[in-house]
């Protein structure tokens, strides 16, 4: 089975190392974790998957807030695009999306995958933007159903889900 690319989209104000590190420790080591940034969750995110030795790609838009430090874990890829664009290099080169909790640019991110025919699995209760989209959308986010969208309640949940989603290449809903 090859490596499954795992998109990450998570706001870039604050931190939630737990949430971040609860995610990471449930995910195998046989993933990539690809990031728009180094900042706020992404942050948390990376760096929990640098302890885990989790190889983590980051799409990076073309003024970055924070640097990425080098590390033998990190591959970093200056896109030269705005936030917006960096997005789509971020969603294409992902197999499925992990929503981690954020504002707009994380639901565009979301609905981009979902255009993309990619599986969006969404975090409830982190007290962000991303958190009424349930209220809206529920097993799809428009009539097509490009592709299956997911919410789950705990960080190991989402990572167990993807990880079931590779393994059988199906969602199952409880």
């Amino acid at each position: 089975m090859r490596c499954i690319h795992i998109g990450v989209a998570a706001h870039g104000s604050g931190s939630d190392p737990e949430r971040a590190r609860r995610f990471v420790k449930a995910l195998p080591k046989d993933v990539r974790i690809l990031l728009g940034g180094y900042w706020g969750l992404m942050r948390d995110v990376a760096d929990a998957a640098r302890e885990k030795d989790i190889q983590v790609i980051f799409f990076l838009p073309h003024d970055p807030p924070e640097e990425v430090p080098f590390d033998e874990h990190f591959i970093k890829l200056d896109t030269g695009l705005d936030y917006k664009g960096r997005s789509v290099i971020l969603v294409r080169n992902s197999d499925v999306l992990a929503v981690l909790g954020g504002e707009a640019g994380t639901i565009i991110e979301a609905f981009m995958a979902y255009s993309y025919g990619k599986p969006v699995f969404i975090l409830r209760g982190t007290g962000r933007t991303t958190d009424k989209l349930e209220r809206v959308f529920l097993e799809a986010f428009d009539e097509r159903k490009s592709a299956p969208v997911l919410y789950v309640d705990t960080p190991e949940e989402l990572a167990e889900r993807i990880i079931l989603w590779r393994a059988t290449g199906e969602i199952k809903r409880r």
